[in-house]
């Protein structure tokens, strides 16, 4: 990784100069000064998998069953699909497993940025890798999503202004990325702030944010059905239609809840969806079986757990997802309450980094980031411990570089 070439990439405008200096200080861990490297076929394949969920998706049975599970403001349909899907890939022995599918994936823009920092060792390797999503037409593919996000729900009328919501944004993690998207926003003509949920107010036609009409909402709250107090004039606005808000609650229901990752690896569901059988076969094995926890399975599960990982169904950032084998008996009574589901372990594949001299290995796993069936990007993050975090020293996002397609071809 190139510094100075990170900080260029991240301090483009006026409203993100000094971000590079900010991030090294408030962020220690967020880039990894490495890259991941991914072969052709294994990236190829990830895209094979994104394909086969959204072809499960598309059937009705599968939204009927899906949106039974979610409140009731996930039935609003208002056309759009939902920016910045995250598939999070674990290299296995055998070839990329789908860990689960997250809404609002954060870090877009930041691997972007990341990926072009990257030095490569000379011309040969520069031509002959490339990382998937990363080239100069990025930002303006992501601009070019929430317009369209935009038109499915208002057609042609124009699109003026942007609010990128979350709770308290100056503490986020990665409030970094939120100047960033407002700079980008701005050049490309659009009124963008960024606020907290508790800001907005909803007059019954128009949600506003102080004076200012609100036209479309980039939503990054973990809030995913707008159940909170602080989202209220969000939910309301959203409901009546007076804001096109992506990801919105719609998205989640659809693909985040992680009961969806038992019925994609249950072949005899999927067959009685109506579901291709080459889609079946390819799910089965890109998918890790999973099965919901219940009073009528608990026992067993426990006895099993050490091969499991037990994952929260409305869960992110991997909060309240516990390895079996690190599972002690209180906190599984704990779990009794809530609702769980069990995931046969697909242990992480490792890259070595070399810190204060010594080599290292970190796990890592692979996000595709995608926009209405298509990977728009492809990043990694590298981390120790039971679950991706950005406390690891020499961890973080990661770039990731596969063949290019012209040296893939030759």
């Amino acid at each position: 990784m190139d510094a100075a070439r990170l900080a260029g990439a991240l301090e483009e405008g006026a409203a993100t100069d000094g971000l590079y200096a900010s991030i090294l200080r408030d962020q220690p861990h967020l880039f990894s000064e490495t890259a991941v490297f991914l072969s052709r076929r294994h990236f190829v394949q990830m895209e094979a998998v994104v394909a086969a969920v959204e072809e499960v998706h598309a059937r009705p049975e599968f939204r009927e069953y899906a949106l039974s599970l979610a409140p009731a403001i996930a039935r609003i349909d208002h056309g759009t699909k939902g920016a910045f899907l995250g598939y999070d890939f674990h290299l296995g022995a055998e070839g990329p497993r789908l860990i689960e599918i997250n809404t609002n994936a954060g870090g877009a823009l930041l691997n972007v940025a990341l990926a072009r920092a990257q030095r490569a060792c000379c011309l040969e390797v520069e031509q002959a890798l490339s990382a998937p999503g990363a080239g100069e037409g990025a930002e303006a593919e992501f601009v070019s999503m929430f317009r369209r996000e935009w038109r499915l729900q208002r057609g042609d009328a124009p699109l003026a202004s942007i609010a990128i919501v979350d709770d308290d944004p100056p503490s986020q993690y990665l409030y970094p990325e939120f100047l960033m998207f407002r700079e980008l926003f701005g050049k490309a003509g659009l009124d963008a702030r960024i606020v907290d949920p508790g800001e907005l107010a909803h007059d019954g036609r128009t949600l506003r944010a102080g004076n200012d009409a609100i036209d479309l909402v980039y939503n990054r709250l973990t809030d995913f059905y707008f159940e909170k107090p602080s989202s209220a004039a969000l939910g309301a606005a959203y409901a009546s239609g007076d804001v096109v808000v992506t990801p919105g609650p719609r998205a989640h229901a659809l693909y985040a809840d992680k009961r969806h990752l038992a019925m994609l690896s249950n072949a005899d569901e999927l067959r009685a969806m109506g579901v291709a059988q080459t889609t079946i076969a390819l799910l089965a094995e890109a998918v890790p079986a999973t099965v919901v926890v219940g009073n009528d399975n608990r026992d067993a599960l426990w006895q099993q757990r050490k091969r499991n990982f037990f994952k929260p169904a409305g869960g992110y950032g991997s909060k309240a997802a516990y390895r079996g084998d690190k599972l002690t008996r209180g906190v599984w009574e704990e779990m009794a309450g809530r609702s769980y589901v069990a995931q046969h372990i697909v242990p992480p594949s490792e890259r070595t980094v070399v810190i204060g001299g010594v080599e290292v290995p970190l796990k890592l796993d692979v996000r595709c980031y995608v926009y209405d069936g298509k990977v728009q990007l492809v990043a990694s993050r590298l981390y120790q411990g039971q679950t991706t975090n950005f406390r690891t020293i020499g961890g973080g996002f990661a770039p990731v570089f596969t063949e290019s397609a012209a040296a893939s071809a030759a």
